[in-house]
Parts: structure tokens; C-alpha cells; sequence
């Protein structure tokens, strides 16, 4: 009854309890506001610490990772240069060769083509009526006791009649070529050495015999053209080089040098032409006999890397066989 009558009595001392009790709630509320705060920094300090360790790591392989591509490239780069220069070295001198030989035989072959086209054209489709010659054996002998000196120039003196003629072209030989001078005649300049074997060769052997190769296939040809030029002088059109070569290869070498050092052409390179090139021996030794049939007179080459000549060639009267060294022949092989 009593603390009723107080209470009653003293609203003041009633509000300032309710204010008391009011600031009270609002600190709690304040601290676990505060509270909530902290819990959400720390949070996103977490968050941001683990996404910028996943970013690090990931830098980390890709600069890795770059820096093994730029050493792959390097390693690469380097044997590709390796792989050149082998290409190069081991390559060049093939390529070369091989673009030699292809370029002989497609010459080779077009002139075989132009020569058989041409003679196909000759022809006579028109059966020749056959004239019978009486034979010699039909005549009569007259004086079969009569003893008749015959006397055998030696074969060193079978150019002795021409050797002014001959020397004269030797001295042209070795003066400055004449580049635009006529076909058939020598457009190229000699050595002395050069001169001292064809010397030789006229006026010791005959115009028979074998030479020591002059060391390359270009350098005989060279040579035989000086030869073709001089008998060109001396027998006109009574003559034809027959050029004796087991390759296509080496065939067209020859068409190429002579056509070069003679002003010729490839009409100039046939059965009916001043020169005829062979494979087989038989084929020279068929024409050079049809050749004397003729009256005419063939001139035998044989080339450096024949490495024998055939007997049959050795009755002709004029004929040049070049003698290649081993080392000459086992290139010339392995080029071919």
C-alpha cells in the first residue's frame, strides 16, 4: 500500500527509469550492429586475399609456361638452320649435276628426234631398179708375171704434204677467238699444250692413235674441234666425224661443246650432217665402212670413258681414242 502511494505520488522518478532502460536497448542494438560490421570486413579481406593468390598462380604458369614456347621456338629455329646449311653443303653440288645430265639428254634426244624425222623424210617409197655390175673377176689380167714395185709412205709422213697448211692453222689456234667467224671453223683459242698434242698427233701418229685425256670431257672436245677445223681445210665435205659415247649424257656434252666451238647447228648433227653421234661401237664401224664405200673418209673419236676400243676401229685411217685416268672414269661413273 505504501510503495503504491509512492509511485503514484512520483511520475518523475517513473520516466527517468523508462529513459534508462531505453538507452540500454539502443547500446546493445549499437554493439551487435558494430559486431556485424567486423564479421563482414574480415570476411571480404578473406574473400580478396584468395582471389588475388588465385590470380598470382596463375600468372605464375602462364609465364611459365611462355618461357618454355620461347625456348621450343629457339631449339627449332636452330635446327632449321642446321637443316639448311646441310641442305646446302651436301645438296648444291647434286642438284647441279643431276640438272647437267638432264640437260644433255633432253638435247640428246631432241636432235635423235629431229634426225629421225628428217631422214623418214628422205625415204624413196619408189622401188630403184637393180643394175648388175660385172665382176671384177670377169675381166681379163693382162701381165700376171710383171713384178710391180709398191712402196708404203711411212704413217708419219701421211700429213707431211699438208704441214704448212696445218701449222698455220695451229698459229690461229692460239691467237685471241674469233667469236662471229664461219661455222665449222674454230671460234675458241688453244694452249701451247694443246698444239703440242695435236702436233703429235699429226705428224708422228698419223692421225692415228690415242691421247692422254686433256683431264675433262669439255677440254677433248675442245681439243677435237681443232682437229674437225683442220681436216675441214684439208678434205672439205669428204669427210665426217663419227663420235663414239656410251652415254646420252655425255653424248649431248659433246653436241653442246662442239656446236659451241664450231658456230654448228643442230642440222649440223646427223647421219647426213658433218658429225654423228653413237652409243655402240657397232654403229661407228657400220657407218665408217659405208663411208669408204663412198669414197669418203670418216673421223673416229672415242670418248675419255670408253675403257676399251674395239679392234674393227683401228683399220680406219683416222681415228683419235682419248685415255682417261682412273680417277677421271670412276667420276665420270659416279655422275652418271
Amino acid at each position: 500500500m505504501t510503495s503504491t502511494k509512492v509511485s503514484k505520488n512520483n511520475p518523475d522518478k517513473e520516466s527517468i527509469t523508462n529513459e534508462t532502460n531505453k538507452e540500454t536497448k539502443d547500446n546493445e542494438i549499437i554493439r551487435n550492429k558494430t559486431t556485424q560490421n567486423k564479421k563482414g570486413t574480415s570476411l571480404s579481406k578473406k574473400t580478396n586475399k584468395s582471389v588475388d593468390d588465385l590470380s598470382n598462380e596463375i600468372f605464375s604458369e602462364l609465364i611459365a609456361k611462355k618461357v618454355s614456347l620461347v625456348k621450343e621456338i629457339k631449339d627449332l629455329e636452330t635446327k632449321k638452320n642446321e637443316l639448311e646449311k646441310d641442305i646446302e653443303s651436301n645438296f648444291k653440288g647434286q642438284s647441279e649435276n643431276v640438272a647437267k645430265r638432264v640437260k644433255g639428254f633432253q638435247e640428246y634426244l631432241m636432235g635423235s628426234l629431229q634426225n629421225l624425222s628428217q631422214n623418214v623424210e628422205k625415204l624413196e617409197l619408189v622401188s630403184q631398179p637393180i643394175v648388175v655390175k660385172p665382176s671384177p673377176l670377169d675381166d681379163k689380167k693382162e701381165n700376171l708375171n710383171k713384178n710391180e714395185l709398191v712402196t708404203v709412205p711411212a704413217l708419219s709422213e701421211t700429213f707431211k704434204p699438208d704441214e704448212t697448211l696445218i701449222r698455220n692453222c695451229f698459229s690461229t689456234f692460239t691467237e685471241q677467238p674469233d667469236f662471229y667467224s664461219e661455222p665449222w671453223k674454230l671460234r675458241r683459242s688453244l694452249d701451247l699444250s694443246d698444239i703440242e698434242v695435236m702436233d703429235d698427233w699429226f705428224f708422228n701418229m698419223g692421225g692415228r692413235g690415242s691421247l692422254e685425256s686433256r683431264g675433262s670431257r669439255q677440254k677433248n672436245a675442245l681439243l677435237s674441234a681443232g682437229l674437225i677445223a683442220i681436216l675441214g681445210e684439208l678434205y672439205g665435205d669428204q669427210f665426217q666425224t663419227l663420235i663414239l659415247a656410251s652415254q646420252p649424257e655425255r653424248l649431248g656434252e659433246w653436241r653442246r661443246i662442239l656446236q659451241d666451238s664450231l658456230g654448228l647447228t643442230r642440222d649440223d648433227f646427223g647421219p647426213n650432217s658433218g658429225i654423228v653421234l653413237f652409243e655402240r661401237p657397232e654403229g661407228v664401224i657400220e657407218r665408217a665402212d659405208r663411208l669408204e664405200a663412198n669414197e669418203e673418209l670418216p673421223f673416229i673419236i672415242v670418248d675419255a670413258a670408253e675403257t676399251s676400243v674395239e679392234i674393227p676401229i683401228l683399220q680406219f685411217p683416222l681415228w683419235l681414242a682419248f685415255a682417261g685416268s682412273n680417277n677421271e672414269i670412276y667420276d665420270d661413273l659416279e655422275l652418271n
